[in-house]
Parts: C-alpha cells; structure tokens; sequence
C-alpha cells in the first residue's frame, strides 16, 4: 500500500513567482512536503477587463514557469501545482500546471467557467479530467468553479482520485462555497479534498482565503479562516480514499457511495436543459 503522503497548501497574494513562490516551497519542502499547491492565477492575477489585457501575462506550457519550477522539484523531490494563464495558438486558458522531480510538466484547463473576471475571456478547457500518479497518490485537478459542480470530483473519483486539488480563487460573494461545498465533495466520494484559496485585492475585488484540506470523512484536516497569507500543512494516507467500503455494523450498516450508484438512473445529468 502506499505510504502516506505530505500535502501543503499556500494562499498567497499577487507576487513573481521567482520571489515569494519559490522561497514556499523551499519553506514547504524543508517541513517535509511532498506536494505543494498554489492558488488559482497565482502567478498572474485574476482580475483582467479584457483577453488583450491578459494575454501578455499567459505563458505556453511547458515554458519559463515550468521549467523554473522543475529545476527546483528536481532538486528537491517534490511536485507543485501552480495556478496560471495558459495560451496556445489564438486560446486563453485559465490552467494548472503539474511539475514534478522529473521535470515533466501536466497542465489541466479549467472547464466550467463562470462570468467573472479572466474567465469571461477563457476558452472552456477542451481535455477530459484526468489522474496523476505521484509516487503512489493518485490526484486530480479542478480549478475553481469546477468545485461547484459535483460531477468534477465524481469523474476523478471513479478514475481512481486520492486527492482532489482546487486552487481558487473565491471573492467576498463566495464565502458559503468554502463553508459548505468543500467538505460535502471530500464526504460524497471518500476522498481527500485541498481548496487552496488567494488572499488580499485586485482592482476593488476582495479574496477571502478561508483554504481548507479535508479527508475522507468530510472533516478538515487544515484550515485558514483568517484573511492573511498562510501554508496549511496535511498528511494524506491513499489506502484510506481507496476503502471505499465503509462498514459500522457489519450487515446492518454498510455503505459504498462508488459501488452503490446507480448510473443507469442518471441519463438526465448528460442532458443539456
């Protein structure tokens, strides 16, 4: 089975990833983590009026972020997830990158967006969730509003998700998102759930943090309810997201909420209204 893995989280103002991002990690890696997750946009912001406006602020991926990032996973055996713009041709996509001790960089694109902010300008993300292997945890990647939308951490679960990571970036208006939706999504699919929030202001917005790591059971592990910078620290243990079978009374209550769904009852979800 494989052994528990070190999680951190940091919620961080606007900054150049080469100063205060790195320095976190450094940070993190040095009080034994072993993945790192960063904020939606970290490395860019949010707030842009226009695609224009945002455009010289993506970068293709891999490029200069990842390999900076890689550089420094390598050296010290760990992965990170960074919030970015990503651009490729003529699209804009609202993105997190993957980056490991290899140096290989996996990105995932944001694919429910709402009217606000970048994401008025972003192409919808055109991959299919997917499900990374880091050195026996198995994660997977949402951005945001995908946590609004519970099919998001259900595909990942039933493609064999540990841990679901969902960097963020929640406003003043989002404050019962984080409150709510982040520890039902952990308790519905029995896995790990890490909702890496921003902090501080950009252009009259006003970021919340409230960043929060959850286990199996819907109970937090770590969480920032103050509105300053901070790294959340968790230990995650795979073998207890993939017992899926949850006995408390042997015959008399046992529940399974992977193997007792129900798909052939569920055409409606694929249906536009």
């Amino acid at each position: 089975m494989p052994t528990t893995s070190d999680l951190a989280s940091s919620r961080s103002r606007r900054r150049p990833p080469e100063a205060t991002g790195l320095e976190a990690v450094v940070l993190a890696a040095g009080r034994g983590a072993r993945l790192v997750v960063f904020p939606e946009c970290a490395l860019c912001g949010y707030c842009y009026e226009s695609k224009e406006e945002a455009w010289p602020h993506a970068e293709t991926l891999p490029g200069p972020t990842t390999e900076t990032l890689a550089a420094l996973c390598r050296e010290l055996g760990i992965w990170v997830i960074c919030g970015l713009l990503e651009r490729d041709h003529q699209h804009l996509f609202n993105a997190c990158a993957l980056v490991g001790p290899t140096g290989e960089a996996v990105s995932y694109r944001k694919i429910h967006l709402p009217c606000l902010g970048v994401d008025r300008f972003t192409t919808p993300g055109d991959r299919p969730f997917t499900v990374q292997d880091l050195d026996g945890l198995r994660v997977g990647m949402t951005i945001c509003y995908d946590g609004s939308f519970p099919e998001s951490a259900r595909v990942l679960t039933l493609l064999g998700a540990d841990l679901v990571v969902l960097p963020t970036n929640w406003p003043t208006g989002a404050r019962s998102t984080p409150k709510y939706l982040v520890q039902a999504r952990a308790l519905e699919n029995h896995i790990y759930y890490a909702a890496v929030n921003r902090v501080g202001e950009e252009r009259g917005f006003h970021f919340i943090g409230s960043s929060r790591i959850v286990d199996c059971e819907g109970e937090l592990l770590a969480v920032s309810e103050q509105d300053r910078e901070e790294t959340l620290y968790a230990t995650i243990d795979p073998g207890l997201a993939r017992q899926k079978h949850i006995v408390k009374i042997p015959g008399q209550y046992e529940i399974n909420r992977v193997a007792d769904r129900r798909p052939e009852m569920y055409g409606p979800l694929c249906e536009r209204p």
